[in-house]
C-alpha cells in the first residue's frame, strides 16, 4: 500500500506495525489493562505489549474467547505475562465488578488502554437503559477509568513512572450528530442513526481524554491521557452490516490496514518515549493529528464529563 508509506514527524507511517513502533522498548516494569482484547486490534495490542515485557490484563466480555487469545499469545511469546478478567463495558455493574476484582489483586497499573468498542448497531438500550454504543464505547470506559485512577496515581507515585491512559477513538468522531453529543436525546430512538451514534460515542472518547488530561494536569499527577484513530481496519466491527462486511472481506486487505498496523498507534502512544509528558492530544498513524472542532471544545468536554458522572452515579 504505497499510499500509506509516507512517514510523519514520529518517523512512522500508516504502514508501520505495532512491533515496529515499539522495537527496542523495555516494558518489563509496567502493568497494563487492555479492554476488548479478545479479538482484532485489542488482541494484537495485548500481544505486542506482552512481547515488550508488559504484564497485560485483558478485559474481555467473553472469558473463554479471552483465554483462547491468552493461550495463543503465550505460544507466540512464551515469556508473556498475561491474564484475562471478565468485563462487559455495556454494564455498569460489570465494570464495577471488574475494577473491584482488579484492585483487590494488589497489582500496580501503569497503562489503561480503553480499546473495546461496538459499531453502528441497531438502536438498543443497555442493561442500564443507556443507548448501547454510547454505553459501551464511552460510559463504560469513563466509569472504568474513574474506578482505576487511584490505583494508577499510587503506581505513578511509587514507581516514579508516568502512567498513560489511551482512548481508542476513530476518525468517525468527526461525523457525529450535528450537535455533537445529544445530551437530551441520548436514549431517544427518534432520529437515531447507527453510524452517527457511533460517531457520537467516538467523539465522546476524544472529549473524555481531553477533559481527563486537564483534571490530571490540575492535580499535578504524572499520568497522561490521549486519544487516537487506529485507522480503517478490516475487523469484525463491521459485523452489523452484511454488505459492508462483504466488501471489507473482498477489498479490505488491499486498501485498509491489517491488525498489526491498526494496533500500531495504540502501542506507540502507550509505550514510546517520544510521547512522554504529552497529554490531551489526538493521534493518527503514530503522529499527532487534528481532531474535529467539536472534539477540541473544552466547554463540550466539561459538559460531557458532568453528564456522564450523573449517568454512572
Amino acid at each position: 500500500m504505497w499510499f500509506l508509506s509516507k512517514k510523519g514527524p514520529s518517523g512512522f507511517s500508516p504502514n508501520s506495525t505495532a512491533e515496529e513502533v515499539t522495537q527496542g522498548i523495555d516494558g518489563s516494569a509496567l502493568t497494563a489493562i487492555v479492554t476488548g482484547a479478545s479479538s482484532g486490534i485489542g488482541a494484537e495490542t495485548a500481544r505486542v505489549l506482552a512481547l515488550r515485557g508488559v504484564h497485560v490484563i485483558m478485559g474481555v466480555r467473553n472469558i473463554s474467547a479471552g483465554e483462547q487469545v491468552k493461550e495463543t499469545i503465550i505460544k507466540d511469546v512464551p515469556q508473556a505475562k498475561i491474564d484475562a478478567l471478565e468485563l462487559d463495558l455495556s454494564s455498569l455493574a460489570s465494570v464495577r465488578n471488574f475494577a473491584s476484582n482488579y484492585n483487590s489483586l494488589g497489582l500496580p497499573l501503569n497503562l489503561l488502554i480503553n480499546n473495546a468498542g461496538i459499531m453502528a448497531t441497531p438502536f438498543t438500550l443497555s442493561k442500564d437503559k443507556i443507548e448501547l454504543q454510547f454505553a459501551t464505547n464511552h460510559v463504560g470506559h469513563f466509569l472504568l477509568t474513574n474506578l482505576l485512577l487511584d490505583t494508577m496515581k499510587k503506581t505513578a507515585r511509587e514507581s516514579r513512572k508516568e502512567g498513560r491512559i489511551v482512548n481508542v477513538s476513530s476518525r468517525r468522531h468527526k461525523f457525529s450528530y450535528n450537535e455533537g453529543i445529544r445530551f437530551d436525546k441520548i436514549n431517544d430512538q427518534s432520529g437515531y442513526n447507527g453510524l452517527s451514534a457511533y460517531g457520537q460515542s467516538k467523539l465522546a472518547n476524544v472529549l473524555h481524554a481531553n477533559e481527563l488530561a486537564r483534571h490530571l494536569k490540575a492535580e499535578g499527577v504524572e499520568i497522561t491521557a490521549n486519544s487516537l484513530h487506529p485507522g480503517a481496519i478490516a475487523t469484525n466491527l463491521f459485523r452489523q452490516h452484511s454488505i459492508i462486511s462483504g466488501i471489507v472481506d473482498v477489498i479490505g486487505k488491499h486498501v485498509m490496514k491489517n491488525v498489526e498496523q491498526g494496533s500500531a498507534t495504540t502501542c506507540y502512544v502507550a509505550l514510546h518515549p517520544d510521547v512522554k509528558g504529552v497529554s490531551g492530544k489526538y493521534y493518527a498513524d503514530c503522529n499527532i493529528a487534528e481532531a474535529s472542532p467539536q472534539a477540541n471544545d473544552a466547554g463540550l468536554a466539561k459538559r460531557l464529563w458532568d453528564f456522564t458522572m450523573s449517568l454512572v452515579h
